[in-house]
């Protein structure tokens, strides 16, 4: 199995869970990145729950918007599932086999439409895209430095410092860890809760407050995201 292919200047938004606020992450940071000249092309390798129309637009689709990138929707998204399941299961009900090969080959193109690569992924590190192989497998793929989205509240602390494990083990560097959505007033848990995070993960935390998906409102937040993207790239804010 290849490792680290070498896509360039970019980042891998991951998170403890489902629902931690991953698409926001990964939005904001190519939205961000949009705002400061760069090309940024996007990418997800499964999407699931397609089928509920009450969810809003899809995640491949609202990273798309974030980027203002011309990618087409397939090309973001090589999988994609209607039901609102782990994309191993996903796939197999829909007869669907994820090859992790055409998963690699997708981040490679991704990466070819821009000069700064965002990708997102399904789940945390350990969601199975398909049987033997993990988000986490992809991640080292793609040898991007990640970036962890989390919920501020009770549970974080454990979940939070869980993920950093997960993801040290296999090799791959965490450059931040992003509490979202941070309330506007923050209680004693919630600020101790980053300050812990920070200190027994050894990490960089920031935070992020609830905003809607606009690529505007997106791009309006003031994450250091030019010191997440790969150092060794020289990318600067143009």
């Amino acid at each position: 199995m290849p490792r680290s292919l070498r896509l360039g200047p970019g980042l891998f938004v991951t998170g403890t869970d489902t629902e931690v606020g991953k698409t926001v992450v990964a939005g904001t940071v190519a939205a961000t990145l949009a705002e400061q000249g760069h090309a940024v092309s996007v990418f997800k390798p499964a999407v699931t729950g397609t089928g509920d129309p009450a969810a809003g637009p899809p995640d491949h689709e609202r990273l798309r918007a974030s980027a203002r990138s011309g990618q087409r929707p397939a090309d973001v998204a090589p999988y994609r599932f209607e039901p609102a399941v782990s994309p191993h299961l996903a796939g197999r009900q829909a007869g669907v086999a994820i090859d992790p090969a055409k998963l690699r080959a997708s981040a490679r193109l991704a990466a070819a439409c821009g000069d700064v690569l965002v990708a997102e992924g399904v789940g945390g590190l350990l969601v199975p895209l398909t049987d033997g192989y993990l988000v986490r497998d992809l991640a080292v793929d793609l040898g991007l430095p990640l970036v962890v989205a989390a919920r501020p509240g009770l549970g974080t602390i454990n979940h939070t410092l869980m993920t950093l494990e997960c993801a040290r083990a296999a090799g791959l560097e965490v450059r931040a860890v992003v509490l979202t959505p941070w309330p506007a007033a923050p209680s004693a848990m919630h600020r101790s809760n980053r300050e812990t995070i920070a200190a027994a993960g050894g990490v960089a935390v920031a935070t992020l407050p609830w905003v809607d998906t606009s690529r505007a409102a997106l791009a309006a937040h003031d994450l250091p995201v030019a010191r997440w993207v790969t150092p060794s790239a020289g990318l600067v804010a143009a």
